[in-house]
């Protein structure tokens, strides 16, 4: 085990931390190089880059954790490769397989082994795979040369202050259009909701919930995250949407609540005028894992659900399993982790 870093791990927060190595690999002609690691963090690319002026990009969030004896692991990275591959294929980019995916995240976890924080500091290494196209290019079309690139940093909770209820507030913009890149992990989504985020947070919100871009009257996202329910009978619910991002949290918390807790588990419509039906609420995604909503602001009317100040039983019961599988505590179910 690599000597750790000099670091108060219980201070750190969400913020970019320059690492040892990061891996970088390049398409052309039809196929990838080998890819390998580097010390330099700056990108020398064209001017011309499709991924400068057409937002031909995407990219992907995953950790590494440490387990209670010392080991790393990863947390499902097939299904970020996989969903890499959506969104590549979507903005029509080249992409790396799932092979080549979890090696280069296992390659940099290994690599920056001292950054990875001690088991038990409520830190991880957040890992950022990106894809994006490059070379001269003036058109619209695809790019003749792409660049995939994996770097990671230690992180703390997404969200100050942890585990605790937030408050969020609906918002007039669309996150994403019908038919549009909603499913894909692209940057122009991210970009488009940066002015709702802060308008939502002149308010004292934590972030905004996007409704459906058609009616305005379903929950698809909250910020950058997804939003789950726990029903008065105890039901785990979820939105259902072709513009929602596929979050492997939301998905990870779906198999939890129905195969750990025993819970009955629903993807469907999620009425944002149908909010008692919920006792507890939440979002969820890589970054913050579980964020505990304490009420939502829709129009003139202020919804509270378990408290503004508690953690709901159900909520802290699916964070403390899903966190224990990721960290070695709780038994996985199978693929769900892969060594360092």
């Amino acid at each position: 085990m690599a000597e750790l870093q000099n670091i108060k791990w219980s201070e750190l927060g969400f913020s970019y931390i320059k690492t040892d190595l990061r891996y970088i690999s390049i398409w052309e002609d039809g196929k990838w190089d080998d890819g390998k690691l580097v010390e330099d963090n700056k990108l020398h690319i064209s001017e011309a880059s499709t991924g400068l002026h057409y937002g031909q990009q995407c990219f992907e969030g995953l950790k590494a954790y440490r387990t209670k004896d010392g080991k790393i692991q990863l947390f499902r990275p097939d299904q970020n490769a996989k969903r890499m591959q959506q969104s590549c294929d979507r903005i029509r980019m080249a992409a790396p397989s799932v092979e080549k995916f979890i090696d280069a995240c296992r390659q940099v976890v290994k690599a920056n082994e001292s950054w990875v924080p001690p088991y038990g500091s409520g830190a991880t290494l957040y890992i950022r795979p990106f894809v994006f196209g490059c070379g001269d290019t003036i058109g619209v079309k695809p790019a003749p040369r792409y660049i995939f690139s994996v770097f990671c940093m230690p992180v703390g909770p997404y969200f100050k202050g942890g585990m605790t209820p937030v408050n969020f507030a609906t918002t007039g913009f669309d996150r994403a259009a019908p038919s549009g890149t909603g499913q894909a992990k692209v940057g122009g989504n991210y970009a488009a909701s940066l002015m709702p985020h802060e308008e939502a947070a002149e308010k004292g919100f934590a972030d905004c919930i996007y409704l459906d871009p058609s009616t305005h009257t379903k929950i698809e996202e909250v910020g950058a995250a997804n939003f789950f329910g726990i029903t008065k009978d105890n039901k785990f619910i979820t939105p259902s949407s072709p513009s929602i991002l596929p979050s492997i949290t939301k998905y990870s918390l779906l198999h939890v609540a129905k195969e750990y807790m025993k819970m009955e588990t629903e993807e469907s419509d999620v009425l944002i005028d149908n909010l008692e039906i919920f006792k507890e609420a939440g979002a969820c995604g890589t970054a913050a894992v579980i964020t505990p909503i304490g009420g939502v602001q829709h129009n003139d009317k202020f919804h509270i659900f378990h408290s503004e100040t508690e953690v709901g039983p159900v909520t802290q019961e699916l964070y403390e399993t899903l966190v224990g599988i990721q960290l070695g505590d709780v038994e996985a179910p199978e693929g769900w982790i892969v060594e360092v």
